[in-house]
Order: C-alpha cells, then sequence, then structure tokens
C-alpha cells in the first residue's frame, strides 16, 4: 500500500532539507527545498506541521476517545451537531465520494469495520470472521444516504445510528493541510508524505519533477518497485489488499471493507493508484476504486476522467492497466 520515493543527489542549485515524524498512527516524511535567498527555520517549520497534523487527529480519529468525530458518533440519532472547518470539509467531499461511487466508499463503514477487528476495537481483540446475521444488522444502520449536512452552519446529524470512520481519507487530508501551510509559507517545491499518501509542488533536489514508484503488490516483500512516474504538483495515493489483512481457515481477508456488502474485497485487483489535484480525493478515489474492482474502477476512471493506474492479480503475476489520463505520467 505504499507509494516510495526515489531518492537521487540534487543537481539544483538550492539547498533542501527533510522533516519526518508521527501522526494517525503512521509517520510522515517531508523534502523541501529552500527558498532562493533565504535559510530556513527547520525548527519552527517542523513545529507547525506537527501542530497542524494534531489538531486534525484531534478532529479526526477514531482511536481518540475525546476527538471531534468520536464527539459525532456518540451523539443521538437526530441531533444536529457543529462542527470545525476541517471536520466539515472532509465531510462534504466524502459524501461528493459517496454519491461518484455508488457508494463504494462510504464513511458510515466504521461499525463493520470495527466487527471485522480492524478499527479502534482492534487494538485489544484480533481480527476474526463475525457472524452473518452481525454483519447483516450493522449494514443496515450504515449507509452514506444516513448523514446530513448543513451547510450554512456547518452542521451535521445523522438519520440512523451510523459510525463514522475517516481512515480512507484523513491522511490525504492531512497532506494538503501541511502542503498548504509550505505554500503559505513561501515554499513552491516540496514533497509532502504522510503513510504513502503523498503531494508534490515544484521540482525535486534533482531539479527535474518528482520521480515516484509504484510498489510490487507483494506481501512478502518491501520496497520491489513495479512502474516509477513524474509528477509535479499533484497527488498520488495508492490503496491495496497486500499488507493489512488477517486469514482465517486458509482464506485471507482485507482490511477494505466494501461498504455495500459488509464483508472485506475479494477480487483479482491488488493495488490502485490514483493521480489527482488534492491528495484527500486522490486518498479517498483509491480507497473507493479498490473497492469496486478492476472491471469497474477503470470504466469510472474512463467516464470521469480520472488518472489510474492498476495492478491486477493474474496466474502468470500481476497486470498493469491504466486509464487513458494516466498515460501522460508513464
Amino acid at each position: 500500500m505504499f507509494v516510495l520515493l526515489l531518492a537521487a543527489c540534487g543537481h539544483d542549485d538550492r539547498d533542501y532539507f527533510t522533516l519526518a515524524g508521527s501522526t494517525m498512527g503512521t509517520t510522515y516524511h517531508i523534502t523541501v527545498l529552500e527558498i532562493e535567498g533565504s535559510q530556513s527555520n527547520k525548527e519552527a517549520l517542523q513545529q507547525a506541521i506537527d501542530q497542524q497534523l494534531l489538531l486534525i487527529n484531534q478532529q479526526m480519529s477514531t482511536y481518540q476517545n475525546d476527538s471531534e468525530l468520536v464527539g459525532f458518533n456518540q451523539a443521538l440519532v437526530g441531533e444536529w451537531v457543529n462542527v470545525s472547518a476541517n471536520l466539515f470539509d472532509i465531510l462534504v467531499m466524502s459524501m461528493e465520494l459517496a454519491w461518484l461511487t455508488g457508494g463504494a466508499f462510504d464513511i458510515t463503514v466504521g461499525s463493520l469495520v470495527n466487527l471485522w477487528g480492524f478499527g479502534p476495537n482492534g487494538v485489544d481483540m484480533p481480527a476474526k470472521v463475525p457472524a452473518a446475521d452481525q454483519i447483516k444488522a450493522l449494514l443496515a444502520r450504515s449507509g452514506f444516504q444516513s448523514i446530513e449536512l448543513g451547510l450554512k452552519d456547518r452542521s451535521i446529524r445523522k438519520t440512523k445510528p451510523v459510525v463514522l470512520d475517516l481512515s480512507g481519507i484523513a491522511k490525504g487530508y492531512g497532506v494538503d493541510k501541511v502542503a498548504e501551510l509550505l505554500a503559505y509559507a513561501g515554499y513552491t517545491d516540496f514533497m509532502v508524505e504522510i503513510g504513502g499518501e503523498l503531494r508534490v509542488a515544484g521540482n525535486s533536489p534533482r531539479g527535474t519533477p518528482w520521480r515516484i514508484a509504484i510498489e510490487q503488490p507483494d506481501a512478502g516483500a518491501f520496497g520491489q518497485v513495479n512502474k516509477t512516474v513524474q509528477v509535479s504538483g499533484v497527488a498520488v495515493a495508492t490503496s491495496g489488499d497486500y499488507r493489512n489483512y488477517f486469514e482465517q481457515d486458509g482464506k485471507r481477508y482485507s482490511h477494505t471493507i466494501d461498504p455495500r456488502t459488509g464483508y472485506p474485497i475479494d477480487h483479482s485487483l491488488a493495488s490502485i493508484t490514483v493521480i489527482a489535484e488534492s491528495s484527500a480525493y486522490a486518498d479517498g478515489l483509491a480507497t473507493a476504486l479498490n473497492v469496486l474492482g478492476a472491471k469497474q474502477a477503470l470504466s469510472l476512471a474512463e467516464q470521469q476522467g480520472l488518472a489510474i493506474f492498476m495492478l491486477v492479480k493474474t496466474e502468470q503475476g500481476f497486470e498493469a492497466q491504466y486509464s487513458e489520463a494516466f498515460k501522460a505520467y508513464l
């Protein structure tokens, strides 16, 4: 599920620096080229980035009992709750993605994620296949149509006892907010990566567009490259089922739950990479298209002009498939 950077020695005359840390249960890595004629205060910049990410985590985490999202999840059905600008922003985008993908992206899947052992409850108990009647009951209590947004006052309410889970889009949103912070500070050339989701601007230290590698989806090997692309001014996100899963009775169960069925995805699409303007949008799309599977994902991509690259499992190995819009990056 990782998109990897290919490091190289720089040919740009400017110096560059890197920042790293932890957030959202994963890590972040940032590469920034210095502003010409000035020298950065890296400590102050990292502090600002960490504060930004702490804020987003406080707003959107399902693992923090006092987060804004958990507060909404505990609210009564029918109760209007005013939320922060960041949370409302990501909720609006999530609803757009839900309608676009026919429910393949659905943030009301939280109860089902927990039931399968892939949510906060999975920290204390191992993942296992739940009973069919449990899945059916929670499926009836989910559905993105059960969320209503009040555009005038940034409010939200639920018409069913749904549990929201933003794990399919929150890391991408964090990437976007850090990228916006860097741009506001005057930086024009940088790369921001959180948990494999990334966004790039300008050029890399080589003085050329950023060179990104798409990982071979092999559960037994890290860092094996399948394809490299050169990008600038875009975001890249990859979703796959080959890292986070559990096995029971000889069958593998992916961490990606299909919101339409309540069961983990089970198809030949091993990984999908999306290139888009924002990391949140790329992150959410990659999650949704991974749910849809190769055939439906490619059909939607061609219909909407989306740049996607897929690795599909075959008897001979992995077959690369990509949309017309992705050809410009090959």
